[in-house]
């Protein structure tokens, strides 16, 4: 009975498990020793395609299988002891054909009695299967060596010897034709080993005639040597392929290596390094098998940075949950702090705080999707009801400052409309009387307010130029009468130019405060408000130079006096 392959490669972990566990029961063990090694194999390639799978667990199918390939181990070591011990018996059997057979030589001349006989022993040795295999050589070419004796020494009539060197001629040429068949033969390790039987087949038959005794051998010797240098080439050629499948699965290695070596921080990292894994996967098992002595151990460096890759995922991915949760917590606590902020009406302080929580919650990773979604609404409906009571509150206060932006363009135009008069200190308290018109009406629209504070400013400063040009004019008028009165007076020259230097140096005095404001003006661009500051600093050195232009003119009217 042949032995019958069962393919595997259909079943799960339980399939092959329960058709091994079947092999094992049965009496005929032919299917088990035939299946064993490819049960085993499939076995852990289906096993590790499921490992990797998230939450499986196949410990208990690896362990039941474990046991099993245990007892065929022990099945399998007695049946090769006994095949041992079959071929030591069968050793001991052919060395007593020998024996018989050299006893034979002995009484060669009896034909009709000793060629049956002879007939019987060869009969008796193709029936004994193998010997052991050290021995095996020996032991023919002892029986061998009996066996031409026996033909060359015996005095066989020419009837009977001619009769078994054309049987056995005939026999010969059957297995050359048989031998020759196999050339063709698509499987060449298949034809490889049928001709290792066929050979064996041409040990057991006897010798031919003399004439044919060569070439009949160098026919045989011939086809053989043609299927054995094809058999040669098949596994040159394997070992080639063998050889480009190791170099293939070694950058597969190192490709996987470098994954299983990076330290991704984000999900989405994770993700993407895993397709690239799951393609390497797939690359391999389109590789054909390395060298025996190289394929376990090239597999095992793939598996291991494979379980590298993997097994960091998997502590990524517990850590991460806690880092979700401890997420969660904190953005619980902002929706807290700002549902605490929800109701109140300090608009601008906690508007700057619940944006400030808005830049916090950015900071803050990812939380479980699950959660995800409940979790922004919640603080998002805090927001959105803070902000909704400022839109309508400042709704309201648009139009009141509205009415206000019309009342302050009014006041301008009064103060546009006003005339400097002679007496000076009615048009001071007239100006502080538009200031405070003007502090009192509330606020305007925030983009108008810089707008109209500069135009009312312009009117004033307009005004109080023209009231310091009229109080200067004033004090120049007083200045010349002053002059002519020194003039006439008992001081006259000397009086004068007393009077000339005090005007030079603070003439000179006010030139240096002038230009310390204009320098200090380059460093206020540094500063906050720095607008305002400047506008200030403007108005102070105009008004100083109105000063210093007086100055001047109190200094060219003493000169007069002196032409």
């Amino acid at each position: 009975m042949e032995k019958e392959y069962v393919d595997f490669s259909n079943l799960d972990l339980n399939g092959i498990i329960s058709k091994f566990k079947d092999m094992l029961e049965s009496e005929d063990h032919k299917d088990l020793f035939a299946n064993a090694e490819m049960a085993k194999s499939v076995f852990y390639k289906v096993l590790n395609v499921e490992k990797e799978k998230e939450g499986a667990d196949v410990s208990l199918a690896e362990e039941n299988f474990k046991e099993l390939y245990g007892k065929y181990r022990q099945i399998r070591m007695a049946h090769v002891q006994d095949i041992e011990k079959e071929k030591e018996e069968n050793y001991v059997k052919k060395l007593q054909i020998i024996e018989e057979l050299r006893a034979l030589l002995e009484k060669a001349e009896d034909v009709n009695h000793t060629f049956p006989e002879f007939r019987e022993l060869q009969n008796r040795w193709r029936a004994i299967d193998m010997v052991p295999q050290a021995k095996a050589k020996d032991l023919w070419d002892t029986y061998q060596h009996y066996v031409e004796k026996f033909y060359d020494y015996i005095k066989i009539n020419n009837e009977f010897r001619d009769m078994d060197f054309k049987k056995n001629l005939e026999a010969k040429t059957s297995l050359c034709e048989r031998a020759e068949a196999l050339v063709d033969e698509p499987n060449v390790v298949g034809a490889f080993k049928e001709l290792q039987k066929l050979h064996d087949e041409w040990k057991e038959i006897g010798p031919v005639a003399k004439e044919f005794r060569e070439s009949i051998w160098e026919r045989f010797k011939g086809v053989t040597s043609v299927i054995n240098k094809r058999h040669q080439a098949h596994f040159e050629q394997l070992k080639e392929e063998q050889k480009k499948n190791l170099d293939a699965k070694v950058q597969l290695c190192e490709k996987a290596e470098e994954i299983a070596a990076a330290v991704p921080q984000e999900s989405g990292d994770w993700n993407a390094l895993s397709k690239q894994m799951e393609n390497l996967q797939a690359q391999w098992k389109n590789v054909g098998f390395a060298a025996k002595k190289e394929n376990q151990k090239i597999y095992d460096r793939f598996r291991e940075a494979c379980d590298k890759f993997y097994n960091s995922k998997r502590e990524y991915y517990a850590n991460f949950k806690n880092v979700m949760q401890d997420n969660l917590k904190l953005k619980e606590q902002l929706c807290e702090k700002a549902e605490a902020l929800m109701e109140s009406e300090d608009w601008k302080k906690a508007t700057d705080q619940l944006i400030q929580l808005q830049k916090q919650w950015k900071e803050i990773g990812p939380v479980a999707r699950k959660q995800s979604d409940a979790v922004w609404k919640r603080f998002r409906a805090a927001c959105d009801h803070f902000f909704d009571n400022k839109s309508k509150h400042f709704d309201k206060v648009d139009e009141q400052y509205s009415g206000n932006l019309a009342l302050k363009l009014a006041l301008i135009e009064e103060v546009k409309a006003y005339k400097v008069g002679d007496t000076r200190e009615d048009d001071i308290n007239a100006m502080r009387e538009f200031q405070n018109r003007w502090n009192a009406i509330g606020y305007v629209p925030f983009k108008e307010k810089e707008k109209v504070q500069k135009e009312f400013n312009t009117a004033l400063d307009m005004h109080f130029a023209d009231i310091r040009s009229l109080e200067g004019e004033k004090k120049l008028n007083k200045f010349r009468r002053m002059v002519a009165e020194v003039k006439n007076s008992g001081k006259g020259d000397r009086g004068l130019r007393f009077e000339r230097e005090k005007l030079l140096l603070k003439y000179r005095k006010m030139e240096q405060d002038i230009a310390t404001l204009e320098n200090n003006m380059g460093f206020f661009a540094r500063t906050k408000n720095a607008d305002s500051m400047i506008a200030d600093v403007k108005k102070k050195i105009s008004i100083a130079k109105e000063e210093l232009a007086r100055i001047e003119e109190k200094i060219r009217i003493i000169d007069n006096q002196f032409e």
